[in-house]
């Protein structure tokens, strides 16, 4: 009998830190299962974990205003959005112990994204975010926080016009750590996600800055897919379609790639550039680069601390494809 991960912790049986490799039908009955569970997998499990609101009392917006107030403190909360909030706006700022999610599929923010600050134990889901002017901010900004999961959002601008009209749809900087972003739609976009802001930042992003992707669809996106510096990256399971500049490692970064697929217009799959700074370094492990080419230094990141399961590059695209984005139901 082959057993998940899960199986065995319900069995009370310690399972180490290394993935589990499934086939098929059960690797995507185990990923179903997780999302199920609404347990978050990666960085984002650690140091403590990352529980947002928890069991707090739970209120409803259906405006930008309310949106404002009601995500606002760090007391735990957990908000609803319901229904489109079109607002082109600074990025709304959102407390720590903090559950912020789309009610259903119909949970529209256009023109203003949302931000995570100086916090802590932040969740953000089943969110479509769109078309947020450059001059606003990201999508979803995270900055000097830790314990951050961004799960089931749909996040997109457009490919016509400069590609600085848009700013990036996830930005993980200055000192974050302990991030997970997954099961997520990101598409339509030149610039898409950036891990550390600036190849001059490593005495505030060395040792900092772990962030996972999984489970990820990147659609039609021109570069940062992601760009990692300074810090620890885990890539898995996730499908990258007409992606020309896929993973991007610089400054030091270390990131551990693993169990994905690339399809369609792809050009780099994963790449490392220096231009004068410390170059990235990346693993690669079982992915299909679908004829992209690979170019970066063999890095030390071999395993990380949490337990995943892999999918294989055969099934990344029938589990990803239909379930990433905002398919919840809350």
């Amino acid at each position: 009998m082959r057993f998940s991960l899960f199986s065995l912790s319900l069995l009370g049986l310690r399972v180490s830190a290394l993935p589990s490799l499934f086939s098929g039908t059960d690797a995507v009955a185990a990923l179903a299962k997780r999302q199920t569970n609404d347990e978050v997998i990666g960085y984002a499990s650690l140091n403590g974990g990352t529980t947002g609101g928890g069991n707090a009392p739970t209120t409803t917006v259906t405006t930008f205003d309310e949106l404002v107030a009601a995500v606002a403190g760090d007391e735990a909360k957990t908000v609803i959005v319901s229904g489109t909030i079109k607002m082109e706006a600074a990025q709304v700022n959102i407390g720590s112990n903090t559950s912020l999610l789309g009610k259903d599929s119909g949970a529209i923010l256009i023109g203003f994204g949302v931000l995570v600050k100086g916090k802590t134990n932040v969740i953000i889901r089943n969110l479509t975010i769109q078309k947020v002017l450059e001059k606003n901010g990201d999508a979803i900004g995270v900055s000097t926080s830790t314990n951050v999961w961004i799960d089931h959002v749909d996040l997109s601008s457009e490919m016509t016009g400069d590609k600085n009209t848009y700013d990036g749809l996830i930005d993980v900087t200055t000192g974050s750590d302990y991030i997970t972003i997954s099961n997520s739609f990101i598409h339509d976009h030149h610039k898409a996600s950036l891990v550390g802001n600036g190849d001059d930042t490593g005495s505030i992003d060395s040792g900092k800055m772990r962030v996972t992707f999984h489970n990820n669809y990147f659609l039609n996106v021109g570069s940062r897919a992601p760009l990692y510096r300074w810090g620890s990256g885990h890539v898995f399971n996730s499908y990258f379609e007409d992606v020309p500049d896929g993973i991007h490692v610089r400054s030091d970064a270390q990131v551990l790639v693993e169990s994905n697929t690339w399809a369609g217009d792809v050009n780099k799959a994963i790449f490392s550039t220096s231009d004068g700074t410390p170059a990235g370094h990346a693993v690669e492990r079982d992915n299909d680069f679908g004829g992209a080419t690979t170019d970066f230094p063999v890095g030390t990141l071999t395993k990380v601390p949490y337990d995943y399961t892999l999918l294989g590059p055969d099934n990344v695209a029938a589990a990803v494809k239909g379930s990433a984005g905002a398919k919840l139901k809350f």
